[in-house]
Formats: C-alpha cells, structure tokens, sequence
C-alpha cells in the first residue's frame, strides 16, 4: 500500500502518542487515516484482529464505503504519524487510483475469508456437530447482499416525510 503515500503528499501528517484512539467501533466520522509510520491495533471488541506496520495502509475504509460506523476500534501502539483525511469519500473520488488500491486490498481480504471459509467446510464436513455450522455461518457473511438503508416502517413512518 506504500502507492497510497505519494497521492497524500502535501498533506498534513499527524502525530499521535501511543494510547490514543483513532476510531471507536460504533463511530460514523466519515475519517480515513493513512499510516506513514508507526503501529497500529486494530480491535473488534476486545479482541486484536490486526497489527498495522505498513506504511500507506489505509484505515477507516469500510465505515466510509459502506457508509455504516466504523467496525473496529484503532488504537496506537507504538507513537505513530498518519495523514488523516477528514472527508475520506471525497479523498477516494478525487483519487480514483487509491479506491482502486483500497478495492483490491478489500478483493484481497475477501479472497482469504472465501479460501477460509471453504477450508472450514472441508475440514468439518459430515461432522453433526456444532462445529459444522461455523462454515454456514462464515459463507452467510461473505454473501450478505448489500444493505440498503429503510427510513420507517409501516408502523413507524419516517418523521422526515
């Protein structure tokens, strides 16, 4: 991801003591954040899912493509400097070739959960245990159709109409 680093020249790089927290699971900001250097804990609840080393990494994506809070907690490890982009849908349109590295590093992550998912079902097939089940459920999250925001309801119309 380090081709992300040369479309953020010019930009203001940040430096954020360890400790801090840049994204709340549960949060909407609307915030990308690129590492340049330093380490980064990504969290879903309490549980490390992911150090982040890599220069040009970027975080905060999934909030700002699926327009949904953000997944995971980002905490810093170690002092780290990021470019934060505060309008992180506006940055990604106007950098069409940094949505297109995001895409793959998302097409990436995809592909191993896909690979993981069909390895758990292998692994597990034919057994009538519970653990069967943990390839259902892993394929149903990779298959999730895209959500669509419903405003109201029949019973509860939105306030805004």
């Amino acid at each position: 991801m380090r081709a992300v680093l040369e479309h953020c020249v010019g930009r203001q790089e940040t430096y954020f003591p360890a400790d801090t927290l840049l994204i709340r699971e549960g949060e909407t900001t609307g915030d990308l954040f690129i590492l340049l250097e330093g380490e980064l804990e990504v969290r879903k609840g309490e549980t490390v899912v992911a150090v982040v080393t890599e220069p040009g990494a970027v975080l905060g994506e999934m909030s700002v493509l699926l327009g949904l809070p953000h997944t995971a907690t980002v905490r810093v490890s170690t002092g780290s400097t990021v470019y934060q982009i505060d309008d992180g849908n506006g940055f990604l349109r106007e950098k069409p070739e940094v949505a297109l590295l995001v895409a793959k590093v998302l097409a990436q992550r995809l592909n191993a959960a896909t690979t993981y998912v069909a390895d758990i079902k292998r692994q597990y097939a034919g057994h009538g245990t519970h653990l069967a089940m943990v390839g259902e459920v892993l394929e149903s999250l990779v298959n999730l159709p895209a959500s669509k925001p419903s405003p109201g309801s029949d019973r509860e119309p939105d306030p805004r109409l």
